[in-house]
């Protein structure tokens, strides 16, 4: 079956000055099957927005090719936009008018009308519970109805793949769950779903992710499947002088941590076996030691060598 999406090598960069240009996307590729929810896990300038307004045909690459549908996105983007949902991070509602009255006005932009919109919206209305607040302004709904509508409103023209970056944004956890449930009922219904999020409990809800940093794809493939990629323990380790430690303890262990900050990072199978021996030799200069399984922002750091969100730049 081909991918609903398909990227090679995509690039963007953009002037800053007059003699210099930043790579906001480094030559990004992969691709998404259907249907799947597929999510881009990244910070503040890791270029998530970036690939997020190219593959809605809102910018243009430098270089590189997407496909969606098939239809390449430079030359195609007319035939893209009709068959796509697109879920913006900022409200696009008219907070004025009612739900009802957003939905058709959105559908007319489609071409929809009549008997065919009426019966589409009854359909989502009721699909998303939002039947009793049809005739109410959208401006008195909480943000978690709000985002209903939102998701509504981008599948009013039935599409087979919605866009949807940082979804969550503004919703508080009861009305993020829900959300969540809802993109989980739309893949049943084999709609596919591509979103950008900078939350980690949210990336682990994925059934695949394409992680980020600045502007390249660091890794991709399950959430489990990236977080075997390191596999064993995490141990990190707070100490006064975490480069001091670390040299100490790669003379008696001859074993390598990462600098973070004010902590040592070892990743080590069995790493319960090391937790007493540190103690042991180390005890007096080690402040605390936590070990767990790795996460994904172990994976981050894994792959980039900072913390989540360290290095970040503006989009």
């Amino acid at each position: 079956m081909n991918p609903i999406v398909e990227i090679v090598q995509l690039s963007y960069s953009y002037k800053l000055n007059s003699k210099s240009f930043r790579e906001a996307l480094k030559e990004v590729t992969l691709s998404v099957q259907t249907p799947e929810i597929f999510g881009f896990l990244g910070p503040n300038g890791g270029g998530k927005t970036t690939l997020f307004r190219i593959l809605s045909t809102y910018t243009q690459p430098s270089s590189g090719k997407a496909t969606l549908f098939g239809f390449d996105i430079q030359k195609n983007s007319a035939d893209i936009r009709e068959k796509i949902g697109v879920l913006f991070q900022s409200p696009s509602l008219d907070k004025m008018l009612t739900v009802q009255e957003n939905l058709v006005h959105h559908g007319h932009l489609y071409g929809l009308s009549g008997t065919r919109l009426q019966k589409r919206i009854s359909e989502l209305l009721n699909h998303f519970g939002l039947s009793q607040r049809s005739g109410e302004k959208v401006e008195t709904l909480s943000g978690g109805l709000q985002r209903r509508v939102e998701i509504a409103k981008g599948l009013i023209h039935s599409p087979q793949l919605i866009l949807m970056d940082e979804p969550s944004n503004g919703l508080d956890p009861g009305a993020r769950k829900d959300l969540w449930d809802y993109l989980k009922a739309l893949k049943s219904e084999g709609i596919t779903i591509l979103l950008t999020t900078h939350l980690m409990e949210e990336a682990e809800k994925c059934d695949r992710l394409g992680i980020l940093n600045e502007g390249r794809l660091v890794a991709i493939g399950s959430p489990s499947a990236i977080k075997e990629e390191i596999g064993g323990d995490v141990l990190t380790i707070k100490t006064k002088e975490p480069k001091i430690l670390s040299e100490k303890i790669q003379e008696k262990f001859q074993i390598k941590s990462s600098l973070l900050e004010d902590s040592l990072r070892i990743e080590r199978t069995q790493g319960d076996n090391l937790v007493p021996q540190l103690v042991q030799s180390f005890g007096e200069e080690i402040t605390s030691i936590t070990l767990g399984k790795p996460t994904l922002e172990d994976v981050f750091i894994h792959k980039t060598g900072h913390r989540f969100g360290k290095k970040g730049k503006d989009e």
